[in-house]
C-alpha cells in the first residue's frame, strides 16, 4: 500500500486539527497530581452528556465550548475525566452527567459533534472529541467482559478496572475504512445509503473485520456494497469519528471493474461521476454534498482537484 499525497494537507481535516492540548497521560494514575490540578484556580471543565456539550456565541461572533472553573463545576461522583494541559499550563476536565446543566443567561445551547465540530476552535473541538469518545465508552462498558462484575473508573477516565477479577479494560476504538473509488476513465464512484435523503451521495465506507488488513477491508466493502472489484489502494489520512467509537481511515482506491450491483441493504443507489457531472449536480442542487465534518468531502476533493462547489444562488 502506498500513501496518497494530499495537496490540502496544510488544511486540517475536521476533528483532526492540532488542538494545542498535551494529553499528559503520565498524570492519569497520579491521584495526588490530579487532585491538585482539579483544585487549581485556572483549571477549566465542561459537562458532556449523551454526546452533547453546551456551546455559546461570543461577542465577536465566534462559537466556543462553555467551560467553567472547577470550583463552579456541578457535582459528580467518579465520572470526571482528565483531558490534558494546554501550553499555558491550564488543565482541562470533562464531567459526565445524565443531563447538561441549565444556563441562567439562556444563550448557550446543546450541540453534538456534527454541529459543533464545524464551529468550535481547534482546541475546543479537540477537547470535545476526547470527552465524547470517553463518554460513549464509559456508558457502554460498565461491567467486566471477563467475569460480569461491575467495573470502576481508573486512570482519570481512561481505564475501567474490575475489582473482582483484576481485569483492566481500555477505551475501544473501531477501525473503519472510507474510500474514494475511481476507474480507468478517472470517474469517481459515489453511493447513497438507504436511510439518506434523495440526492445525498458520498464515498463508500465500512468496518474492518477481525483478521483483516485495511487493504482487504477496502476491497471487501466495495465489492459487498456495489459489486465493484478494487486493485490499488492508497492511504490518505485518518479522522477520529466517535459515533460512537470509530477511527476513520481514508483511502483512494482504483477499480478494476465498473458494472455496479448495489446490495440494497446498505447502499440504495451508486453512480459513476465525471468531474463535470459532479460539479453540475452540486451546483444545480440535484446532489447534496457529504456532511460537513466528514473526511468524505476531503477524499472527493482530492479527486475533484479543488473545493467542492456549492449550490448556485439562481
Amino acid at each position: 500500500m502506498t500513501t496518497w499525497t494530499d495537496p490540502n494537507a496544510d488544511r486540517p481535516i475536521s476533528l483532526t486539527a492540532p488542538s494545542g492540548i498535551d494529553r499528559a497521560a503520565h498524570h492519569r494514575l497520579d491521584e495526588a497530581w490530579l487532585a491538585a490540578a482539579w483544585s487549581h484556580p485556572t483549571t477549566r471543565c465542561f459537562v458532556v452528556s449523551g454526546g452533547q456539550v453546551l456551546i455559546d456565541e461570543t461577542a465577536d461572533g465566534h462559537t466556543e465550548l462553555v467551560m467553567t472553573p472547577s470550583f463552579e463545576a456541578p457535582l459528580t461522583e467518579a465520572h470526571r475525566y482528565f483531558l490534558g494541559i494546554d501550553e499555558d499550563g491550564v488543565s482541562y476536565f470533562a464531567l459526565q452527567k445524565d443531563s447538561l446543566p441549565g444556563r441562567m443567561d439562556q444563550s448557550a445551547r446543546p450541540a453534538g459533534l456534527r454541529e459543533a465540530g464545524a464551529l468550535l476552535s481547534a482546541r475546543d473541538v479537540g477537547l470535545m472529541v476526547h470527552a465524547v469518545g470517553l463518554e460513549n465508552w464509559q456508558r457502554t462498558h460498565r461491567f467486566c467482559s471477563r467475569c460480569g462484575e461491575r467495573t470502576v473508573i481508573a486512570a482519570a477516565g481512561h481505564i475501567r478496572r474490575c475489582q473482582a477479577c483484576g481485569a483492566e479494560h481500555y477505551p475501544r476504538t473501531d477501525p473503519a475504512v472510507i474510500m474514494a473509488v475511481t476507474d480507468e476513465d478517472d470517474r469517481i464512484l459515489l453511493g447513497r445509503q438507504v436511510h439518506w435523503p434523495e440526492g445525498r451521495f458520498s464515498t463508500l465506507a465500512g468496518f474492518v473485520e477481525p483478521g483483516e488488513s485495511i487493504e482487504q477491508s477496502v476491497r471487501r466493502e466495495v465489492h459487498e456494497e456495489v459489486g465493484i472489484s478494487v486493485g490499488q489502494v492508497e492511504y490518505v489520512a485518518s479522522q477520529p469519528w466517535p459515533f460512537p467509537s470509530s477511527l476513520m481511515l481514508g483511502f483512494m482506491a482504483r477499480a478494476t471493474s465498473t458494472e455496479i450491483e448495489v446490495d440494497g441493504d446498505e447502499i440504495h443507489e451508486a453512480r459513476w461521476f465525471s468531474r463535470d457531472e459532479l460539479g453540475a449536480a452540486f451546483e444545480s442542487g440535484d446532489m447534496l454534498p457529504p456532511y460537513g465534518i466528514s473526511i468524505a468531502a476531503r477524499l472527493i476533493e482530492l479527486w475533484y482537484g479543488k473545493p467542492l462547489p456549492t449550490r448556485s444562488a439562481a
